[in-house]
């Protein structure tokens, strides 16, 4: 049992560092010279890098930022192969220990100790957690939010309500797991709190209509 509690501080560190590496504030700086804190939306996310930087930028943003919350998880199954205690019927502790992974490298990412805390919303990375917890399912996710994509043009919005699919998936695809169930609702909590500031932003630009939100006329309809 000691060797777990020791793994687990290890794995505790090891995630929350891999989570406070600023790829957004990285990619603005050393491609334009700007805080991406400081610029557009103002969030450390690949939207606003998209938007603000370039288009290469904030893809690259992006799958460094889901790259880190698989990372994470992955590295959490590593160490803890070998530990087989059960916990419950659903869960045992290498699976309990790579969730506590998944959201200790989410907080890294959203309270960065490399940037005094100040990061982004967690969006990202937390699609990078589901998407390793949940494979192969979780592409389907993808999909959900290219068809919302298709509807609204706006980004943002599509892969925020396209999280509404990771409870359902690991409803239906992990034969009713309640843990799971209940942990992808908790971690997505993360970045929907993270996020309201910038939705009453997005609504009062919008002149007070969700409608103005939801749906626009191009991705580069910007609010």
């Amino acid at each position: 049992m000691n060797n777990v509690l020791l793994i687990l501080v290890a794995i505790i560190i090891i995630c929350y560092v891999i989570g406070s590496i600023p790829t957004a504030f990285l990619v603005g700086h050393l491609r334009k010279g700007v805080d991406i804190r400081e610029v557009g939306s103002r969030n450390m996310g690949a939207m606003n890098v998209f938007y603000s930087i370039g288009i290469a930028e904030g893809l690259l943003v992006l799958a460094v930022d889901i790259g880190k919350g698989a990372l994470a998880v992955y590295i959490a199954s590593l160490l803890t192969r070998s530990f087989t205690y059960p916990l419950a019927d659903s869960i045992d502790v290498s699976l309990l220990v790579q969730l506590i992974a998944g959201l200790v490298v989410v907080l890294g990412h959203t309270f960065p100790l490399f940037l005094r805390f100040r990061g982004g919303k967690g969006g990202a990375t937390t699609i990078g957690v589901l998407a390793f917890l949940l494979w192969p399912w979780s592409p389907i996710y993808l999909g959900v939010f290219l068809l919302l994509l298709l509807i609204t043009r706006v980004p943002t919005v599509s892969y925020g309500i396209s999280f509404i699919c990771f409870p359902f998936l690991a409803w239906f695809t992990r034969d009713h797991s309640i843990p799971l169930l209940v942990y992808s609702i908790v971690i997505l909590l993360i970045p929907a709190l993270t996020y309201i500031p910038r939705i009453k932003e997005m609504y009062q630009a919008g002149g007070g209509s969700w409608r103005r939100v939801i749906l626009r006329k191009s991705m580069k309809d910007r609010l």
